[in-house]
């Protein structure tokens, strides 16, 4: 048995309950359940039927993501998210280096290291060189002043916590920014990346080794092997190259607002809702949230 969820954008919720009841009936699937008025839909289905990306393509010019997962076990026991354009709006290295004067630089190459262009170690070693000389009082600015949590992400870790769920917050990024985005929204450890300074100043180096694709998929097995789970148990959630192994692995991996490469990749692809969108992908109705 499958399940079939239909989202929207919940900032101008818009789904069509005739969009919905054609789908349901031209696919043979059970009863609509409206997990949100306006904003989320779900139904049965006795298989996943052939035309599924066509249709998918269809809902997309609608503004509506379209999600087919199996319905046993939806409701997982971990989140693991990436931080960067996922459970924050922003890229950190960019916002750092547009204070340091590169930003140009530094977003190009974030861009193609995100995109799978470039070789992520490589990328994260030579933007981080860029930094050299930046007084590090320069972080405490930029997470004051620049960024800013991606909506739903507090109502997310609140929900899954409250049903026993436990959450990493693994980065690419740097332990300065995760220790405090985690702290904020409520993650039970996070992994990163260190940024090296001397004397309160950036040094242009990064800490090794280097957390990137491999070692996200690392902590997903260590940490479900700490906690007696299996990654079937796990929800992993980002936008990014290097978060491609980690989703892959999970048993379910959601690439949210992703670059198109990565996306393509992913058959779970939220382009249009927030992150309580991984809610309504478990089958939580918006009645059931917890507010962050």
């Amino acid at each position: 048995m499958f399940v079939c969820t239909l989202l929207t954008n919940p900032a101008r919720p818009s789904l069509n309950p005739a969009m919905v009841d054609a789908l349901r009936n031209a696919w043979g699937g059970g009863d609509v359940q409206w997990l949100a008025v306006d904003e989320a839909a779900a139904f049965t289905l006795p298989a996943i039927s052939d035309n599924r990306w066509d249709v998918w393509s269809d809902v997309r010019e609608h503004g509506v993501d379209l999600v087919v997962l199996p319905f046993e076990g939806r409701r997982k026991r971990m989140l693991i998210a990436d931080m960067d354009s996922t459970m924050i709006q922003q890229e950190c290295i960019d916002e750092l280096a547009d204070v340091a004067g590169v930003g140009d630089r530094v977003k190009d190459i974030t861009a193609r290291a995100m995109n799978g262009e470039l070789d992520f170690e490589a990328a994260i070693v030579e933007r981080v060189g860029l930094l050299a000389g930046l007084p590090e009082s320069v972080i405490a600015e930029v997470l004051r002043d620049r960024i800013t949590m991606t909506p739903g992400g507090a109502t997310l870790l609140a929900t899954m916590k409250a049903g026993g769920a436990y959450a990493a917050l693994v980065s690419g990024g740097f332990t300065a920014f995760t220790s405090a985005v985690a702290a904020e929204l409520g993650f039970d450890e996070n992994r990163a990346n260190t940024l090296l300074s001397s004397d309160g100043v950036l040094t242009g180096e990064v800490g090794r080794p280097i957390l990137g694709q491999q070692a996200k998929v690392d902590a997903l097995e260590e940490i479900t092997a700490r906690l007696g789970l299996g990654a079937s148990d796990v929800l992993a959630v980002g936008d990014g190259a290097n978060d491609l192994g980690m989703l892959h692995r999970a048993g379910m991996g959601v690439a949210l607002h992703a670059k198109p490469s990565v996306a393509a990749q992913c058959d779970v692809r939220v382009n249009f809702g927030d992150l309580t969108a991984l809610l309504f992908l478990q089958g939580y109705a918006r009645s059931e949230f917890i507010e962050g």
